[in-house]
């Protein structure tokens, strides 16, 4: 069980809910860095009025993400309710998240990216293989923080399901994000599989390694195409070397041994974004996979 936090201790950790301490803003709420009393730097989350029906939801949801522990999972420090005010204390990862890499001047190399992906797909591995079975629901890049090593950290369990069970973690009529969410979804199915958040790996796969955000549309021989259906003709043509994020210096994959690395990788990828669910792998297999690749 997660300690509760007094709402008097976070309010004077965030100065108030202060606007300059706030990190990001997302659809169900608000991240700010604070230091707790005790001098320790944490990320304060504050979720919008709605999310949680009551306090036992809200409960129930601090207590199960307080049981979770691996290395490639967030760790949920504490809590605090109350009236309209609901925030979870996580520990603080000065990299920021793996969006904010891929999207901005700074370049990961192609061994770091290995690394951060090796790590997503440990943590799903690890949430799909529990007693209870946690499908996450929402793996994007933005939802995988980075330590001062680029070890990855899954987060924002806002969209989390239990399998076998009636109850999720919170209230919400939204399962996902456009682009990352598997087609079975846009077709009407509602319920939470892990299948589903195999299909969104592959696609975090995909972005990391193209830099090439999924909803926006690629040209092969001047046909515009959403990412998947670009990466499925280039692998087609054996064309992987030209996948690779333009920020990267292709001269580093020059020998043998590094273009198949390479041409695995988006091997991988495909895989786990196939358009039949039955088709996916389970994470497991795909932690195997990546393990023969890694650099």
């Amino acid at each position: 069980m997660s300690p509760q936090f007094s709402i008097a201790e976070l309010l004077t950790a965030t100065e108030n809910f202060s606007p300059h301490l706030i990190i990001k803003v997302e659809n169900l709420g608000v991240l700010y860095k604070a230091r707790l009393s005790n001098g320790r730097t944490v990320t304060i989350k504050r979720y919008d009025q709605g999310v949680f029906p009551g306090f036992r939801e809200f409960r129930a949801e601090a207590e199960a993400l307080g049981k979770l522990r691996h290395p490639n999972i967030i760790k949920l420090l504490g809590y605090s309710a109350s009236g309209s005010v609901t925030v979870f204390v996580y520990e603080f990862f000065e990299k920021c998240d793996l969006d904010s890499w891929l999207h901005n001047e700074s370049t990961l190399p192609w061994g770091t990216r290995c690394k951060i992906v090796k790590g997503v797909a440990d943590g799903l591995a690890y949430l799909h293989g529990l007693e209870m079975p946690i499908i996450h629901r929402d793996i994007k890049p933005s939802n995988v923080l980075l330590d001062s090593d680029f070890e990855a950290h899954i987060a924002d369990f806002q969209h989390a399901r239990l399998i076998e069970s009636s109850r999720s973690y919170v209230t919400t009529q939204v399962a996902g994000t456009i682009g990352y969410m598997a087609p079975e979804y846009e077709q009407g199915m509602t319920k939470a599989t892990k299948e589903a958040d195999v299909y969104s790996f592959g696609i975090l796969m995909l972005e990391t390694a193209t830099g090439m955000r999924p909803n926006c549309r690629s040209r092969f021989v001047g046909e515009e195409m959403g990412l998947v259906q670009w990466a499925r003709k280039m692998v087609f043509h054996n064309r992987q070397m030209e996948m690779i994020d333009r920020k990267l210096v292709r001269s580093n994959f020059n020998d043998s041994f590094g273009h198949a690395k390479v041409k695995e990788y988006f091997r991988i990828a495909l895989l786990c974004a196939s358009q039949i669910p039955r088709d996916r792998p389970a994470m497991r297999e795909v932690v195997q996979m990546l393990s023969e690749i890694s650099v």
